[in-house]
């Protein structure tokens, strides 16, 4: 069984706290995050009164461990909110703007946030899948969003980032050693089979991360730093790599036909398997 964030509700015998005057009747309580200053209800009622193309301010809140899923946010402000827990299973967060929002230990299966503002935002350690088979079709969808500056440690496998803007987004782990001192316990992202086809990824961090088999197709790598990446079967094709950093990457299997700026890639003789890619 898998252990969520989501709000427990427990339907009890009325009579086993309150005599037996009342045995017939149910008794129903929730129990919702101490912490969150709104509840999932009040967030729905919100949503659901809101006119036609307006959209919800919850900007600043605490809305940590709520359960959240399969709602449609209509384009809400969750700029600047702590959503450390909250259970997104299904939700559509399209055009939200979630701009230095908390998405640690989130829950994204199946979320929706494409175009939407995640710049500045922290996602460490989520859960991204429905079960431990880590099915590609639970990843999340970023494309087109503006993942600017974002800070990621995950397992992100399958997620879509086509055209998404990810200048200077951080995929490096957050320690030296796992467990040591940080949020983080995994030693590497791991973003296999993503699709990342014409995003923006300047200078962005993908050092030490595992991204084999995913398409880099048109995307704009320029002064990326990727490092000692895995990056064995993913597709350059037509991606620009100038000023890249391949230090010490496995590019076994990679496609570099077509890919731009390869004469100005950083440690592209110190990469591992360069003999094995097609060039």
């Amino acid at each position: 069984m898998m252990h969520t964030a989501r709000s427990l509700i427990f339907t009890v015998a009325l009579a086993a706290i309150a005599g037996p005057c009342l045995a017939d009747e149910p008794f129903t309580f929730t129990l919702v995050s101490p912490e969150a200053d709104m509840t999932a209800r009040e967030i729905t009622e919100q949503l659901y009164r809101a006119k036609a193309g307006e959209r919800i301010d919850l900007s600043g809140r605490d809305l940590t461990y709520l359960d959240l899923a399969t709602i449609d946010f209509k384009g809400a402000s969750l700029a600047r909110t702590d959503l450390y827990g909250t259970d997104f299973t299904g939700a559509n967060l399209k055009g939200a703007d979630l701009s230095s929002a908390r998405l640690d230990r989130a829950v994204l299966i199946r979320a929706d946030l494409s175009g939407a503002n995640l710049a500045g935002a922290t996602i460490l350690r989520p859960t991204i899948y429905s079960d431990l088979s880590g099915q590609l079709a639970d990843a999340p969808r970023f494309s087109g969003a503006n993942l600017r500056g974002i800070k990621v440690q995950a397992e992100l496998s399958g997620a879509d980032f086509r055209g998404a803007d990810l200048t200077e987004a951080d995929f490096h782990p957050l320690e030296d050693r796992a467990g040591e001192g940080t949020l983080t316990t995994l030693r590497k992202n791991v973003a296999k089979s993503c699709d990342f086809s014409g995003a923006n990824l300047q200078r962005a961090n993908f050092s030490e991360a595992v991204l084999t088999f995913s398409r880099m197709t048109g995307a704009d790598l320029r002064d990326a730093n990727l490092s000692h990446a895995d990056l064995s079967k993913v597709d350059f094709q037509g991606a620009d790599l100038t000023g890249a950093d391949v230090t010490g990457a496995d590019l076994d299997g990679a496609n570099l036909a077509g890919a731009r700026g390869l004469d100005f890639v950083k440690g592209l003789d110190a990469a591992h398997n360069l003999d094995k890619a097609f060039r």
